[in-house]
């Protein structure tokens, strides 16, 4: 009856321990899905480059010409007139 009692109480400890890992682990997760998300919404998605002048701006702000990126339709059409073959 004694060692029934002790191997209770060792299991409420070691459920208790577990669950109090398993809150903090969730905490965590919650805190860095969190803080993903904010960094993503703050640096304004994926940087590409202009081909011409090698600026870096957020993909939603360039265009997209033949597989290449552009900052703007000056550079864009610069760049196409200069790859152009002269006859």
């Amino acid at each position: 009856m004694n060692l029934l009692i002790i191997r209770l109480i060792i299991f409420a400890v070691v459920f208790w321990a577990g669950l109090k890992l398993y809150r903090m682990y969730r905490d965590w997760k919650l805190e860095r899905d969190e803080w993903e998300r904010k960094e993503t919404r703050q640096d304004g998605g994926h940087m590409v480059r202009c081909v011409y002048c090698q600026v870096h701006l957020p993909e939603d702000e360039a265009l997209r010409e033949q597989g290449e990126w552009f900052c703007g339709t000056p550079h864009r059409d610069k760049y196409l007139a200069e790859q152009r073959p002269s006859d």
